[in-house]
C-alpha cells in the first residue's frame, strides 16, 4: 500500500469477503492477520454463489443493483486473478440464469420484473416455456415462460472459498483461529481476553458483526438461510447446466449447478436469531418448490441440509466504509456477499490507500441516511 500508516491490518471475519480482501491487501504489501476460528465457513460455505444481480432485482432497489452489476462485471478478471493467485480453479460458472415461472402470478411478476428492468435501460430476453426447454430440457412442463439472462453468472462457493485461502496464506496472510469480541480503533480484543494491535482493524464478520462494534449494533442482524445440495442418481435426468431460479407460488427459489452432477438448492429467510438448525418445513418447501421449476429432482440423492446467517441490514444494502478512525467495516452483504466481494475489495484498499472508495460503492457507504451506524 502507499499508505504505510496502514501497513499492518486486522481483519476479523473469514468469509469470502474477509478473505478477499485479506488476499488482496497482502499483496499489495500490508501485513494481514486474520481473525477467525473458521476461515471459510459460516454463510459462506453454505451459499448457493449466485452472481445474479439482474434476476434478483426488485423495485425500490436500484441502487443494490447498480452496485451488483459494478461488481459483476469485474467478476471476470477477479476470478482469473485468483486463479493464477492461488493455482486452482476459481468455481466461476459463466453459463447465464434462466428466470422461470410455473403459474400465471408467478409469469406476472416475472413481467413486471422485465418491465422494471427494461425502464432502467436492463435487457433481458423473454422465451416461452418450449424455448426455455430447448436450452434446459430439464425444466418441468409447469415450466410456460420465463426470461434469459446471461450475463448473471454463478460460483461454486466452496471452490472459491479453496482458492481465497490458498491465494491468502501465498501472499503471506496470519491465520488467527480465534474468535474475536470486540474491535475498536486499531485494536481487536479476542475472546481469550488478549488484544491484537494494528493500524486499522476491518470487521467482517457477517451476520455477527452487530456484535463487535457499537456501530453496528442494531444495523447488521442474522438472517437465516436454508439450503439443500443434491447429486443427480444414474438413473436421473441430467440436471441444468445453467442457473434456475424463480418464483413460485410467490417463494423464491433457486438451482445452482455444480457440475458435472450436483445442484444447490435455496433458499429459506426467516428472521430466528443465530438459529442455524435446519427444519423440515423449509426443507420441504425448497424440494417442493424446486420441482415445480425442473424435472425429475425426485431421483436425486439428497447429500446435504444446512443453514446460514447472512448479514442483514436495514435497506439490503452492504456497508463498506469508515466506522471510525481505525475501523473500517466490510459487512452487511445479505445474499450477495459473494456478487459482491470485487467491488468490495476494490473498495476496502481504495479507503486504506486514500480514504475514498470508488465512486460505484458509495451507496454502501455506513454514513448514508438511514443506515447510520
Amino acid at each position: 500500500m502507499t499508505n504505510g500508516q496502514y501497513h499492518d491490518v486486522a481483519l476479523v471475519g473469514g468469509g469470502v469477503i474477509g478473505l478477499s480482501c485479506a488476499w488482496r491487501l497482502a499483496a499489495l504489501g500490508c501485513r494481514v492477520r486474520l481473525v477467525d476460528p473458521e476461515p471459510g465457513g459460516g454463510a459462506s460455505h453454505v451459499a448457493g454463489g449466485m452472481l445474479a444481480p439482474l434476476a434478483e432485482a426488485w423495485f425500490g432497489e436500484e441502487e443494490l443493483l447498480e452496485l451488483g452489476s459494478a461488481s459483476l462485471r469485474r467478476w471476470p478478471e477477479f476470478a482469473a486473478e485468483l486463479a493464477r493467485a492461488a493455482d486452482a480453479p476459481s468455481g466461476l460458472n459463466e453459463r447465464g440464469t434462466l428466470v422461470v415461472g410455473a403459474d400465471s402470478a408467478d409469469r406476472e411478476q416475472l413481467h413486471e420484473v422485465a418491465e422494471h428492468l427494461a425502464a432502467l435501460g436492463w435487457e433481458v430476453n423473454r422465451h416461452s416455456g418450449r424455448a426455455l426447454r430447448k436450452l434446459e430440457p430439464s425444466l418441468a412442463p409447469s415450466v410456460h415462460g420465463g426470461l434469459e439472462v446471461p450475463g448473471d453468472l454463478s460460483v461454486d462457493n466452496r471452490a472459491a472459498l479453496r482458492a481465497l485461502r490458498r491465494a491468502a496464506l501465498r501472499a503471506g496472510v496470519e491465520f488467527r483461529a480465534e474468535s474475536a469480541r470486540r474491535v475498536g480503533p486499531g485494536r481487536v480484543e479476542l475472546a481469550d481476553g488478549s488484544e491484537l494491535r494494528c493500524d486499522v482493524a476491518v470487521i467482517a464478520a457477517g451476520g455477527r458483526s452487530g456484535e463487535l462494534h457499537d456501530g453496528l449494533a442494531g444495523v447488521v442482524r442474522p438472517v437465516k438461510g436454508e439450503i439443500l445440495r443434491l447429486r443427480r442418481r444414474p438413473t436421473a435426468l441430467p440436471p441444468p447446466e445453467r442457473t434456475v431460479r424463480g418464483p413460485v407460488h410467490g417463494r423464491q427459489v433457486y438451482l445452482v449447478p455444480r457440475p458435472p452432477d450436483g445442484l444447490v438448492v435455496g433458499a429459506t429467510q426467516y428472521e430466528t436469531g443465530f438459529d442455524t438448525r435446519v427444519t423440515v418445513g423449509g426443507v420441504r418447501d425448497l424440494i417442493g418448490d424446486a420441482e415445480r421449476l425442473v424435472a425429475g429432482l425426485g431421483e436425486y440423492e439428497l447429500t446435504e441440509a444446512t443453514a446460514g446467517l447472512r448479514p442483514g441490514t436495514p435497506d439490503n444494502l452492504p456497508l463498506i466504509g469508515w466506522l471510525e478512525p481505525g475501523v473500517l467495516v466490510a459487512t452487511g452483504h445479505h445474499r450477495n456477499g459473494f456478487l459482491h466481494a470485487p467491488i468490495t475489495v476494490e473498495a476496502v484498499a481504495a479507503l486504506l490507500r486514500d480514504g475514498h472508495a470508488p465512486a460505484e460503492a458509495e451507496p454502501a457507504d455506513p454514513a448514508r441516511s438511514g443506515g447510520q451506524p
